[in-house]
């Protein structure tokens, strides 16, 4: 058994040397009522990961028990994530699926005095349930009889009763020092229209009784879930047994994944976009999963970060910069290198009497080396940033009087600029060096750099999305740490001719600026834009 095998892996490989399970089964339960985040990646990394290791399966199985919170569109956005991500499930299956067996097995708990309807509202049985340190009070309605239950049971189901107005409560324990397992609510009165069943149904499973029958029917044989649910594996186990399965599904609780800067919370993203702070849940900025495919993370980082998150049962926040590291890490290799200026002015280069072609090495770290051509004329653009009349201490750009070396073509020497009447730089001149260029004699000059430029003949126009994290660094409530401008637009940039050509969500690396990703709909009625996936400078480790 390798050394590195968690926590996870030993139960499982114990479950089947003993011979306990023959077939590992797995399944992933979002609850539709939202999109997927980077949270929701370590959990089908986990589930899809058994899948692969044991060559087993794994379901797609919606949790779709409250119909006041869920949407076709997030049930599609969800699919659309997983495969995003490169998973396939073996089924797609829905809590919805099993409405009428859960609802036989909730008549059976009745059958065996396990269960009974209660009148008690929400507040009420709240009020009566105790805490850690002071047991609960039992329902007045606790001792019904069986019968009357299951009349009162089916009438809840018939329509008879207000939303609110009875419950149906697992009968176990109001002094159990395990709150969940003082009896729970595990049917409610609920009257709205479902996304899949329609007006079938107006009472629906709590999520603690559903999700361990569930499990059940299908045959999953290990329910990997987050940690939060560990108080809740008795209760899990209790509605299992009870209702007449055996060891099996068994739970299995993992840490969540938390990061620095980034929120994790399904309720307040909803909110972000609900207000308007954010372009809905796809915008770059946002920790969704079809966030992150518009900024343009590639799905193999994220699958690369998860698993070097590792497995552990203690909660832990790990640094944002680590899932940006692999995602450097694998476009480093992976993206062409491409000049844009973000700011562009004029440079002349006064003694270009021809145009010439280049062959621009597209990746040097790439396994196959290849290359793209870049021309090169007498008008040019660089970026403002790269040449300063006055320039500040350790500047090794363009200045009055040096000369610089445009990236894989000659060095050039300044001879002159304008300004308009604000002061700003509108104009560059300069000279380049005859044989400056690869394989010249002049081509070992020393120059204080290299800049990026493009030939203003034949470059393509392009708006530039840049954006920093949607939180302050620090503690405190989420509202008050939103970052005021996390999102800057440069719509006067200036790229190659080639870019002209990319396909959506085709990355690169900018050339001293940073790796960006086509947007969606790139290039349709002329729209040429990037948005900003991460800057060249790696932290994580640092």
């Amino acid at each position: 058994m390798a050394d590195n095998t968690n926590f996870i892996e030993e139960i499982i490989n114990k479950d089947l040397e003993s011979g306990a399970v023959s077939e590992i089964i797995t399944r992933f339960p979002p609850e539709p009522n939202g999109y997927l985040h980077i949270g929701h990646a370590k959990s089908l990394c986990i589930n899809f990961g058994m899948k692969e290791e044991y060559h087993g399966k794994c379901n797609l199985r919606y949790d779709d028990t409250n119909p006041s919170k869920e949407d076709v569109e997030f049930v599609n956005s969800i699919k659309e994530d997983i495969a995003w991500l490169g998973f396939e499930w073996d089924n797609e299956l829905y809590a919805s699926d099993y409405f009428d067996r859960m609802y036989e097995c909730a008549v059976g708990l009745i059958k065996k005095g396990l269960a009974y309807v209660c009148d008690y509202s929400a507040d009420e049985i709240r009020n009566t349930r105790g805490n850690l340190t002071t047991p609960g009070q039992n329902s007045p309605w606790r001792d019904r009889s069986v019968e009357e239950n299951l009349r009162l049971f089916e009438e809840m189901k018939d329509g008879k009763y207000a939303d609110g107005e009875k419950v149906l409560r697992a009968k176990i324990d109001m002094a159990s020092p395990n709150m969940n397992m003082r009896d729970p609510v595990i049917y409610r009165i609920l009257r709205e229209k479902h996304h899949r069943t329609g007006d079938k149904w107006i009472i629906y499973p709590m999520y603690d009784f559903a999700h361990p029958l569930e499990d059940a029917f299908e045959g999953v044989t290990h329910s990997i879930c987050t940690l939060e649910f560990e108080d809740h594996r008795p209760l899990y186990d209790w509605v299992k047994y009870n209702c007449g399965f055996g060891d099996f599904p068994k739970q299995i609780e993992f840490a969540r994944l938390n990061m620095t800067r980034t929120i994790m919370s399904k309720r307040y993203l909803k909110k972000l976009v609900e207000e308007g702070k954010v372009d809905g849940w796809s915008d770059p900025r946002m920790p969704t999963l079809s966030g992150m495919r518009e900024r343009g993370y590639p799905p193999e980082a994220i699958r690369n970060f998860c698993a070097a998150a590792g497995v552990s049962k203690s909660n832990s926040e790990v640094d944002v910069a680590m899932l940006e590291h692999f995602v450097r890490d694998y476009l480093n290799v992976n993206a062409d290198r491409m000049m844009v200026v973000r700011n562009p002015i004029k440079l002349i280069v006064e003694n270009a009497d021809r145009d010439e072609v280049y062959d621009i090495e597209n990746n040097p770290n790439a396994e196959v080396k290849t290359t793209h051509k870049v021309s090169f004329g007498r008008e040019l653009f660089i970026d403002r940033d790269d040449f300063a009349p006055v320039p500040p201490p350790k500047y090794k750009r363009l200045v009055p009087g040096g000369t610089v070396r445009l990236k894989g073509s000659y060095i050039v020497e300044y001879v002159s600029h304008k300004c308009d009447d604000d002061g700003n730089v509108t104009e560059v001149v300069c000279r380049y060096i005859p044989d400056s260029i690869q394989g010249g004699v002049n081509c070992e000059m020393k120059v204080k750099g290299v800049i990026q430029w493009v030939n203003a003949k034949d470059c393509v126009d392009l708006t530039l999305h840049e954006f920093d994290y949607l939180l302050l660094d620090g503690d405190g409530d989420f509202n008050d740490r939103l970052t005021p401008d996390s999102h800057t637009v440069y719509p006067s940039a200036k790229g190659e001719a080639a870019l002209r050509e990319v396909k959506p969500y085709d990355r690169f690396q900018f050339m001293r600026m940073g790796y960006f990703s086509a947007v969606r709909d790139y290039g349709k009625d002329g729209k040429y834009e990037f948005n900003m996936i991460t800057g060249l400078k790696d932290r994580y480790g640092k």
